[in-house]
């Protein structure tokens, strides 16, 4: 069974984080110049939300395009879902889709240890996919003969 900290190892470990008390604008600035759907929101060490651009979205459309003085407190997800580096990969596909999640933070304790895309999850059961469909293959490539019955002439 595929698990979070197999599908972090081949992803990487880097991470994107902002702090509640900064500006939306400069929240946007930083996604889009890091080419990111989502920032971890950290404050003193501990995750406090996720901000993705699903709220980002949300915020300007209720203040008609504009980001204003607003934090990214005031706009975030303050109780995002989270998993940990051992929770297998069919859990997370089903958290994402009952909370309509595309990013999760993997925590580690208190520990921010990555964040799962629902990106991330796609390309790891293709990839995991083709690896059975590999070995299926070879199988079969290399099947024994059946030395039970004499072969047939024709």
């Amino acid at each position: 069974m595929l698990k979070v900290n197999e599908i972090l190892r081949v992803k990487g470990h880097t991470l994107y984080t902002g702090t509640p008390d900064m500006l939306v604008r400069d929240a946007i600035t930083s996604m889009s110049q890091l080419d990111i759907g989502s920032l971890v929101i950290m404050e003193h060490g501990q995750l406090v939300g996720m901000l993705t651009f699903r709220e980002i979205i949300n915020h300007l459309n209720e203040h008609n395009g504009e980001s204003g003085t607003f934090t990214v407190r005031s706009i975030m997800d303050d109780a995002p879902v989270s998993v940990t580096p051992n929770t297998d990969a069919d859990e997370v596909q089903r958290l994402m889709l009952d909370k309509h999640a595309r990013y999760i933070p993997v925590m580690d304790g208190p520990t921010l240890m990555g964040v799962i895309s629902f990106y991330d999850m796609a390309r790891a059961i293709v990839e995991a996919q083709q690896f059975e469909n590999d070995m299926l293959k070879a199988y079969i490539r290399d099947w024994p003969a059946d030395t039970s019955e004499p072969a047939r002439k024709n």
